[in-house]
């Protein structure tokens, strides 16, 4: 299943994310990023940025078998790729307001914010990235001191 697919079930199973904008564009960002032996598992849609009025940032965010990929495809030329790998993933916080909520994703270099979603789709946002994420960490193993 291709990214866009995943993405317009996500739009089609919740309407009233904000997120009407260039999604197969933004799909395609992903999957031309894709590494060999690389699928999408899960994938939605929302705005990048923290601010509910600004509904011209959306983006389409993939998790696949081996990080979190978000796409925008920017509207004359050019894109915007971000990745989050298991290891630099610290943090995820998730809000719901009155109409739409959003999730946080802090990371060690930044702090990704995926607003304007439909307040319904949260859990299983959070479900399907945390369980992901305790998964992967899973494989780094801990930390030990050593004298």
């Amino acid at each position: 299943m291709e990214v866009y697919d995943h993405a317009r079930l996500f739009k089609k199973k919740y309407p009233k994310t904000v997120s009407w904008w260039r999604i197969k564009k933004h799909a395609q960002v992903i999957e031309k990023h894709l590494n060999p032996g690389e699928f999408v598992k899960y994938a939605f849609v929302g705005q990048k940025n923290d601010l509910f009025y600004d509904l011209f940032g959306t983006c389409v965010v993939a998790l696949t078998n081996k990080r979190i990929l978000i796409g925008q495809k920017r509207v004359v030329f050019g894109y915007f790729l971000s990745s989050i790998t298991p290891d630099l993933f610290n943090d995820m916080e998730v809000y719901q307001g009155l109409l739409w909520g959003k999730v946080t994703i802090d990371t060690v270099k930044e702090v990704v914010v995926i607003s304007n979603l439909d307040k319904n789709c949260l859990p299983e946002i959070e479900t399907n990235i945390t369980e992901f994420m305790m998964e992967e960490k899973k494989k780094y193993g801990t930390r030990t001191e050593e004298n």
